[in-house]
């Protein structure tokens, strides 16, 4: 296996509540424990919110995107268009393997993220943009994040791993 020496920060959404459209920011405030400056999560009015997990952040392969659209692996529904907004996660990211980070430490810009766990797909999601992407998505849906060290992000900052 190869060793993986970091990746980059494409786009950065948030949504003032659940439901909302997800707004693309140029820059955002992480702040330790909170999450995003004025993103449903931060402000405790998301769907999950209620819910003890760790969700301050969470990240969404860019390579997923490519992957739904090239109808990779095939799709009964064929090719999928889904854009960086549509996803419903905070960060769009590029060369980043998700997976492998459950459980360790990366910075992205000049704050410290520790991975949480996988993110699941969900039906709302089908309902939100009638496209067919709960199967397509499962296994490959995000990855929830908690905030170890806050600050400012912006599209392009590296994303390099600590642990």
């Amino acid at each position: 296996m190869t060793t993986w020496t970091g990746g980059r920060l494409l786009h950065i959404h948030i949504a003032p509540a659940a439901s909302y459209e997800m707004e693309e920011l140029q820059r955002a405030e992480l702040i330790a424990g909170k999450g995003i400056v004025g993103d449903r999560y931060f402000l405790g009015t998301g769907t999950y919110s209620p819910k003890p997990d760790i969700r301050e952040v969470t990240l969404f392969a860019a390579e997923v995107l490519d992957a739904l659209a090239r109808n990779d692996p095939p799709l009964q529904a064929g090719p999928i268009i889904l854009k960086p907004e549509e996803h419903r996660r905070n960060l769009t990211v590029s060369g980043v393997p998700l997976d492998h980070l459950v459980g360790k430490r990366f910075r992205v810009g000049n704050t410290i993220l520790r991975g949480g766990r996988m993110n699941f797909p969900c039906k709302y999601l089908e309902e939100l943009l009638g496209m067919p992407l709960y199967l397509p998505l499962y296994n490959r849906s995000g990855l929830n994040c908690a905030i170890e060290q806050g600050g400012w992000i912006a599209p392009g900052d590296a994303i390099e791993p600590l642990d």
